[in-house]
């Protein structure tokens, strides 16, 4: 992938649920946010700009108007029939009710069936050659028979309490494993303690921002954390969403896709760390390997690669596979963010050869044998030009 491309696909990469621009992190390993993040405040002198840009004519009435949501664009003075028709309060779209009735729509429209259908990758034999592969490079990953929340580290999705779960997992969302584990440490040394659900709410949003201002984002996730407790209250009576152990997978999954900020990648986390049930989270590097592998359509979003993924990979691979990918994206120099294939990545090689023996299946054999003989042909043609250019 050239350098053009790949800014081009990061940029596409930060485009919101509502079309804002998530700001760019500094570190490099970046994972998806699930809600709309508002585009930063202009700054004072760039808005004092804009105003002296703006005719005289229009000065003078500045303060009648309204400007469209995102549009840039000024609205006329509403006239006495205009007003008549103006939405009242109660009538008003809820951004929010917008945003949770799409999610579920989704999850609903591909809860047991791949957007892709005639995408036939990865099959259940080359999951199971990915999953020896990387059990070699970096030892197997067994689910352990209790989820014990760690007191030293966040652990996206690793606690008892889903509630504990989904915040963990939301201050692990476009930031690395240390700001996470600095941000969940510091908020349990501010407010006394873990799960002190009670205090953080009656602290305010501003209190629990300073809180995790270390982790990155801290505006945002401020807000999502406080409204979920908030949320969770309101429908239950009690700082708790324990009630999901006992539910079906699928309506785990439909209620915490309910919430504000919470979108198929993290509900997906507490499903398999928490709730210790089977689905095939995608989050930064699982989306990027499994396009090396060819396991997604290119043109996949992370949304559609999660619908896909969770349904063409076997339960029992679930666990281990999600964890060796992370792992290995983290790892593996060529399979990180930014790197370059050089052939000696033990999975892209190993994949490779396991497809040309078969062990992958006769579909995906013929396709390597197919491309390998595709890449000769082209070598030969480049090397025609250069033999003609010896020969005068």
């Amino acid at each position: 992938m050239s350098r053009s491309t790949r800014a081009a696909t990061a940029a596409a990469r930060r485009v919101t649920l509502n079309g804002a621009v998530s700001p760019r992190l500094p570190n490099k390993e970046e994972e998806d946010f699930e809600i709309p993040i508002k585009e930063e405040q202009e700054s004072p002198q760039r808005a004092s700009r804009k105003r002296n840009a703006v005719a005289p004519s229009e000065t003078k009435s500045r303060k009648k108007v309204k400007t469209e949501d995102g549009s840039g664009l000024i609205s006329p003075p509403p006239t006495d029939d205009t007003k008549k028709t103006m939405t009242t309060p109660s009538s008003k779209k809820s951004p929010a009710k917008d945003l949770q009735a799409k999610k579920l729509k989704s999850y609903a429209q591909f809860a047991n069936k791949s957007p892709f259908p005639d995408f036939h990758h990865p099959t259940p034999e080359e999951c199971k050659v990915a999953h020896r592969i990387l059990a070699s490079l970096h030892g197997e990953r067994v689910r352990p028979k209790e989820v014990v929340a760690s007191t030293t580290r966040a652990g996206c999705g690793d606690s008892p309490s889903v509630l504990d779960a989904l915040v963990r997992t939301i201050l692990s969302q476009n930031t690395s494993d240390k700001n996470s584990t600095r941000a969940k440490l510091s908020m349990d040394k501010v407010y006394g303690g873990s799960d002190k659900w009670d205090a953080i709410v009656a602290g305010g949003q501003a209190k629990l921002q300073e809180a995790i201002k270390c982790g990155g984002l801290s505006a945002v996730k401020s807000k999502v954390i406080i409204g979920i407790l908030q949320q969770a209250y309101e429908k239950y009576g009690e700082y708790s969403l324990d009630h999901l152990h006992q539910a079906s997978s699928d309506d785990a999954m439909r209620e915490m896709l309910s919430f504000q900020g919470v979108g198929p990648k993290t509900a997906s986390c507490v499903s398999l760390f928490c709730l210790q049930r089977e689905s095939f989270a995608v989050d930064t590097h699982v989306w990027r390997i499994t396009g090396l592998l060819g396991w997604r359509p290119k043109s996949a979003s992370r949304d559609e690669t999660y619908a896909h993924l969770d349904v063409m990979i076997p339960d029992e691979d679930k666990y281990g596979l999600h964890i060796l990918l992370v792992t290995h994206g983290k790892k593996c120099d060529e399979c990180r963010a930014g790197g370059k294939n050089l052939g000696k990545c033990e999975l892209r090689k190993a994949f490779r050869n396991a497809k040309v023996k078969g062990e992958a299946g006769e579909d995906a054999k013929q396709e390597e044998v197919d491309a390998i003989k595709w890449e000769k042909e082209e070598d030969e043609e480049n090397k025609e030009p250069a033999k003609k250019r010896q020969k005068k």
